[in-house]
């Protein structure tokens, strides 16, 4: 019998959720970074093995907006939860059960299909910090499976793993063997953009920065031309993010481009541009263009 669904990942901001994913999958395909809020759209990757298919939705952190941006991001996150097969409520050991989790536990009140708890960083925290969360979880609300893992060691994830596919239902295989992820190559050259922006300039520039892909082709010979512009909202970033004779956005292009011809499997040639887009993060007609629709 072959068994495929789709599952949705749900948790507030910074508690792996994308390292969790990358780490199931096998590949690196959703922006990991130790900021939070890095994830903004729902990445569809796919696993698939010869008896199962898993489609996960991983989704934006649910949280507080304050910008339109911020709207988008939580609205994303809340309807991916009513169209899935199973959700994994990600949360780390606090001992207790934190206002932005119970935030979230409501919104999956009226949700009538399985919901597991996984407990992220086992590894960071005393069994007994981890006992007390489950304990407070557990009698909050009834979820199918309690689990502890460790994202970013792999702790306990094929077991995860294991249990999502127990969930499964009989079903078709909704994508080819070999397609791990549904988005179109131009997000993905963004985001690699994107996380290399945000790991390199550490915390000198706030999140505030988007990145468009200006152009995008591929010669003849099989080697991609990349155009794109890095958009923030101060002059100030502007010049953070270039550095002193440009040092800053060499750095930023040569790690992207690196992890580009590893995606692409080609030689890639890369520009990059600095652009200043004050309160972009509130403009509804430039959220569009960039893609959150």
């Amino acid at each position: 019998m072959f068994k495929s669904g789709f599952i949705t990942i749900v948790g507030r901001p910074n508690v792996g959720k994308s390292t969790l994913l990358n780490n199931l999958i096998g590949e690196k395909l959703s922006i990991v970074s130790c900021r939070p809020q890095t994830t903004r759209n729902n990445i569809q990757t796919i696993l698939t093995e010869k008896d199962f298919q898993l489609v996960f939705v991983d989704t934006p952190g649910i949280h507080d907006p304050r910008h339109k941006l911020g709207e988008y991001m939580v609205k994303s996150a809340k309807d991916s939860i009513n169209d899935v097969d199973l959700v994994l409520f990600l949360t780390t050991p606090e001992g207790q059960i934190k206002k932005s989790d119970r935030y979230i536990l409501d919104n999956l009140k009226d949700y009538k299909k399985p919901v597991f708890l996984v407990i992220n960083k086992m590894d960071e925290n005393s069994a007994e910090r981890v006992a007390q969360t489950l304990k407070a979880y557990s009698e909050e609300y009834q979820f199918q499976e309690y689990i502890p893992i460790s994202a970013i060691n792999g702790k306990n994830v094929s077991e995860l793993k294991n249990l999502i596919v127990k969930y499964m239902k009989e079903g078709p295989k909704y994508y080819p063997d070999d397609m791990i992820i549904d988005k179109q190559e131009r997000f993905i050259i963004s985001e690699i953009i994107r996380e290399k922006s945000l790991r390199l300039l550490s915390e000198e520039v706030p999140h505030g920065i988007a990145v468009e892909i200006i152009s995008m082709k591929k010669n003849s010979r099989g080697i991609y031309n990349i155009d794109a512009t890095i958009l923030c909202e101060k002059k100030s970033h502007k010049g953070i993010i270039i550095g002193k004779g440009g040092s800053m956005l060499k750095k930023i292009s040569t790690y992207s481009r690196q992890d580009m011809e590893k995606f692409l499997d080609s030689k890639v040639y890369l520009n990059i541009w600095v652009k200043v887009k004050k309160e972009w993060r509130d403009s509804s007609g430039l959220l569009k263009e960039l893609g959150y629709k």
